[in-house]
């Protein structure tokens, strides 16, 4: 999974170089060839790797040009802010309706988009499951397991991810069916949740690699797709459990209409999207563990998926616009509960901590960084590392290892 997340990864950064240098065109269609971008979120980086072959191969047969698309990835919600401050795309596949919709009010996409598309202008959808160990050694089996004591939950911010708000929500989901509504005992829920949530990275991606590769925590809440990717490729090492409650979770495509316009790639935008519809799309979809929109082709893979799992939607919370600015603006629940969250985990630090002899030291880390470093005790048994000169993203990522405190 290292090799094949690092190419694609490796291709959408190239991608944002290559982007810097293309020019706008009024009129692509007599052109010999045409470059497309397509700015989606974190998890579809193999769906698209996939899809963009087909479609390469559909669009030359209908039409006899050749089509590049660019691909980017990273958190939804940091990518449809991307996009609405410049970064030009043709198209975007975010991980939900309020990500695209920040993109039309900031004047780049028409009014009516999620109409342009069947199903919502949702081609495929997904949930929110759990990714566990194998064996499941915490014997996790509900949402009510997450916020027992000594488990580490792994799960990205919902500040900037998509999929980390499908997952604050499927928590809600279980808490406000488990309290009949009572929204103080819900958030008490949902706090105590974050209390055990080790990083919160930024992305589903960085979310997946700080379970799969870094070794943190005892659950990832994950999308469903990305749970089957780290199973199929590490069978023997972790399994999925589904929940009693999650959600539906529904991406979101749409064309940037302004972009297109202003290079003359509305057409061959536009079939981009639709032929995601298409039989050889939806199964591309299906095999890469999202769920087909299409009924039929979706009943293909019942022994992939739970296809009785009790699924919320988001109209169950209002919309996303009701969501978005109850929970996740500035001041919403989620700051009220992750503030409190925040200052207990500092408070525990501050009272238990005993320092030890160790001196900060020079590790030679990723990216040729020098890491000076130091470790300290704690009365519960743990042994922090305390980063200097660094990026706040190494923290507790990627030199835990190198800490040797002395219990």
């Amino acid at each position: 999974m290292k090799k094949k997340i690092f190419s694609i990864l490796l291709t959408s950064i190239l991608a944002v170089t290559v982007l810097a240098g293309c020019g706008n065109s009024a009129d692509t269609s007599t052109e010999k060839s045409v470059t497309i971008t397509n700015v989606s979120y974190d998890p579809t980086r193999e769906l698209y790797s996939a899809y963009n072959e087909l479609f390469a191969e559909h669009w030359q047969g209908q039409t006899g040009q050749d089509v590049e698309v660019i691909q980017s990835h990273g958190g939804s919600g940091k990518q449809a802010l991307e996009v609405a401050n410049g970064n030009e795309a043709d198209v975007v596949t975010l991980a939900l309706e309020y990500d695209v919709k920040a993109i039309q009010d900031a004047g780049l996409i028409e009014d009516g988009w999620i109409n342009e598309f069947d199903k919502d202008s949702s081609p495929y959808t997904s949930t929110i499951v759990f990714l566990v160990r194998k064996g499941n050694p915490k014997n996790i089996k509900d949402w009510g397991d997450l916020v027992k004591d000594g488990v580490g939950v792994i799960t990205p911010n919902p500040k900037t991810s998509g999929g980390a708000r499908w997952n604050y929500l499927a928590a809600w989901a279980y808490a406000d069916k488990l309290y009949n509504g009572d929204e103080t005992q819900i958030e008490a829920f949902i706090k105590k949740l974050y209390e055990n949530v080790l990083v919160l990275d930024s992305g589903a991606r960085g979310a997946t690699t700080s379970f799969v590769e870094n070794n943190q925590g005892d659950v990832l809440i994950a999308w469903e797709n990305e749970a089957f990717l780290s199973v199929q490729e590490n069978p023997d090492e972790y399994e999925i459990v589904t929940p009693s409650i999650s959600i539906l979770a529904q991406p979101s495509v749409a064309v940037v209409d302004e972009v297109v316009d202003q290079r003359g790639t509305r057409d061959v935008a536009t079939e981009y999207l639709s032929y995601l519809y298409s039989d050889e799309a939806q199964r591309i979809a299906g095999d890469n563990f999202y769920r087909p929109s299409n009924p039929d082709i979706l009943n293909e893979y019942a022994d992939t998926f739970d296809l009785n799992i009790n699924l919320v939607t988001i109209q169950d919370f209002g919309g996303w616009d009701e969501v978005q600015k109850k929970h996740f603006d500035d001041g919403g629940v989620f700051d009220r509960i992750y503030e409190k969250t925040d200052e207990k985990r500092r408070n525990v630090n501050e009272s238990k901590e005993e320092k030890s002899n160790t001196r900060f030291r020079t590790f030679n880390g990723r990216d040729n960084y020098n890491i000076e470093f130091s470790c300290s005790y704690t009365v519960g048994g743990t042994c922090d590392l305390h980063i200097k000169n660094a990026p706040e993203r190494y923290y507790r990522n990627n030199y835990t290892s190198a800490c040797s405190c002395k219990f």
